[in-house]
């Protein structure tokens, strides 16, 4: 199996490359997705909320009453690299009916009746392994069973071999990524530092890579398997898998933008498992993922036999979704610890490494541009051969909920995953190193759905004024609900249960985050008390459950049960009646290592590996700036 796409193929006959949607009321999904919605609907959520729900008594309603027309949900997951990709796993796990410890809780059962599944960078590295392993627990996706040989965390992602750069099993592992890159540089494409830092992601998150075979070439590591195969998967075949979105933003082609911030209006992309495009109004356009990597001009190839196949290794697609290479550097503190580390061996040798494959622009993933001639007036990349995609969460919005609030999806409740590392102790909401992140990613996206996409996307619900009273009201380090309670049917916003990476109470972190994760989603928090709230899981399905009310008629809303009215008041945010940090105690805010024996490379420059910005590794952009 290749990395390098196959260029010169016939192209998919008496077929649209190029799907154009109106904005407003007539915006449309691609029929495909419209198809599996609603038979995974069908077939497996409804059974699944019935399931998760009982008859509805345990939280004070009768669930026949709410008549089959449950709420549409998504999940979203943000990006931080390997620990939001670890949270993640431990969160979905808890929100997993498969996962007995959850169901015997009450939360288990979310993922189930979820309809999509959305992440970016470090999010997009479990989701993407989640689809390609066939969403098995999440226990068994990360560590491993009889079948899948786990994420191999304690295998460096940059130094595999150890702290030694120049010996031979990084040799090795550098020899053979650096291979598959120059063929596909050979092939006539684009490479960049994104190509390799995809290559290597693969040999984590998709499956094939053993503790055997990891030096050597006896897999593929990852190299051949197509975001275009998704349908072929089993539990995407048979509708058990919510329906993945990754996303990516972007920097106008050849502007050689390098600052921390990617603008709002800058074009936003998503793959789907159909599709690969925008729903911003200026773009409103998708091509077919199986053939991106197609020069096409007005959605027309070149010729009929003139399509590319296999540009969308599903590896490239994770790698773009968490290609930070264009900012990092200006993050000087990080950057020169970095430096005067051994690590910067490193940089020296990737240098060498990548000067063949350097071209178009060698610090962002340089994609064909499907758009070009569309929409030339609008659309500031329309006139331009290539597409310059970033960091998914580098224009701020590092919890991929944007996909989630596109109008014809529909989607009623949104469950936000925050595994951000904004503080010096790597919780969200503060960035010491870069200030102008500090928790604005909810933020970001209620600015930029509020100014470029009312027209095509539902808006946020309401919001602390700003986000230091986010933080300020402790909205950081607890479960919280948005949009209890609008003044419209159908809602004018979803709802949106939003849970962080929250500090825990015990004094020791986990020794495996996975566990620590799924244990602060089923606890939710007591006021001014340390434990866990016994309600809580009760509450969540409370909370998503309640847009059902509103799905009975236009006319009338069913009245919300007590039981679910009183979890309200402790976890809805109301601006009229703010919460309080002081309410949020005991909880550990310092790391200490489980075991401090253990001593590693990566230990020692915790900073430069683990600073998260938009949910990049510091070090790898490091690479891309001096390269």
């Amino acid at each position: 199996m290749s990395y390098a796409p196959t260029p010169n193929v016939q192209c998919p006959p008496d077929a649209d490359l190029l799907r154009s949607t109106p904005t407003g009321p007539s915006q449309s999904l691609h029929p495909n997705e419209t198809s599996y919605i609603q038979t995974r609907q069908e077939k497996v959520v409804l059974d699944a909320w019935k399931s998760w729900l009982g008859d509805g008594s345990g939280i004070g309603y009768k669930l026949s009453d709410f008549k089959d027309a449950f709420p549409r949900v998504g999940i979203a997951v943000s990006g931080g690299g390997y620990r939001a990709a670890q949270y993640g796993a431990g969160s979905l796990s808890a929100l997993d009916a498969r996962n007995q410890t959850a169901k015997n809780a009450g939360t288990g059962g979310l993922l189930q009746v979820s309809s999509y599944l959305s992440g970016v960078s470090g999010g997009s590295w479990l989701l993407t392994s989640i689809v390609f392993n066939d969403l098995p627990t999440m226990h068994d996706l990360v560590l491993g069973n009889d079948k899948l040989h786990g994420w191999l965390l304690d295998i460096d992602l940059l130094i595999p071999g150890g702290g030694n750069i120049f010996n031979q099993e990084n040799q090795w592992v550098y020899g053979a990524v650096l291979d598959q890159v120059y063929k596909k540089a050979d092939a006539g494409f684009d490479t960049s530092i994104t190509d390799p830092w995809a290559r290597l992601l693969g040999y984590h998150f998709l499956n094939g890579t053993t503790r055997d075979n990891f030096f050597t070439n006896d897999s593929a590591h990852g190299a051949g398997v197509l975001w275009s195969d998704i349908p072929k998967v089993p539990s995407f075949s048979n509708y058990q898998m919510p329906l993945p979105l990754v996303v990516a933003d972007s920097r106008p082609a050849k502007s050689g933008y390098n600052g921390t911030t990617a603008q709002l209006n800058w074009v936003v992309y998503e793959f789907s498992p159909f599709e690969f495009g925008s729903w911003d109004p200026d773009v409103s356009a998708f091509t077919d993922v199986a053939v991106t990597g197609t020069h096409l001009n007005s959605g027309e190839p070149d010729g009929p036999d003139k399509c590319v196949k296999g540009f969308d290794q599903a590896t490239f697609v994770m790698g773009t979704s968490s290609s930070l290479f264009n900012v990092c550097c200006t993050c000087n503190t990080a950057v020169k610890r970095f430096a005067d580390s051994p690590g910067r061996a490193l940089v020296d040798l990737l240098r060498r490494l990548t000067s063949r494959v350097q071209t178009n622009a060698d610090d962002v993933a340089n994609w064909p541009n499907s758009f070009l001639g569309h929409k030339v007036r609008d659309f500031i990349d329309g006139a331009r051969l290539k597409l310059e995609l970033i960091d998914g969460g580098s224009n701020q919005e590092n919890i991929p909920i944007g996909p989630l609030l596109v109008d014809a999806r529909g989607v009623d409740t949104i469950v936000a995953l925050d595994g951000t590392d904004e503080d010096d102790n790597s919780w969200p909401m503060y960035v010491s190193c870069l200030p102008e992140y500090s928790g604005r990613a909810i933020y970001a996206t209620r600015n930029r759905t509020r100014n470029f996409l009312d027209s095509t996307h539902q808006p946020m619900p309401p919001l602390p004024a700003n986000f230091p009273d986010f933080a300020n009201f402790g909205l950081n380090r607890r479960p919280t609900f948005f949009g209890c309670d609008p003044k419209n049917n159908p809602p004018e916003f979803p709802m949106l249960i939003y849970l962080p990476n929250m500090p825990p109470y015990t004094e020791k972190h986990t020794s495996l985050f996975l566990d620590s994760a799924q244990t602060n989603i089923i606890s939710g928090f007591l006021p001014g008390k340390t434990g866990a709230d016994p309600n809580f899981p009760k509450c969540l399905q409370c909370a998503a459950v309640d847009r059902a009310r509103y799905k009975q008629n236009s006319t009338t809303v069913l009245p919300r049960s007590d039981f679910c009215t009183t979890c309200f008041k402790q976890y809805c945010f109301d601006t009229a009646n703010p919460p309080s940090a002081k309410d949020i105690v005991g909880r550990k805010l310092k790391f200490k290592n489980p075991d401090p024996s253990i001593k590693s490379f990566v230990q020692e420059h915790r900073i430069p590996l683990a600073v998260g910005v938009a949910g990049g590794v510091v070090v790898i952009a490091v690479i891309a700036a001096i390269v």
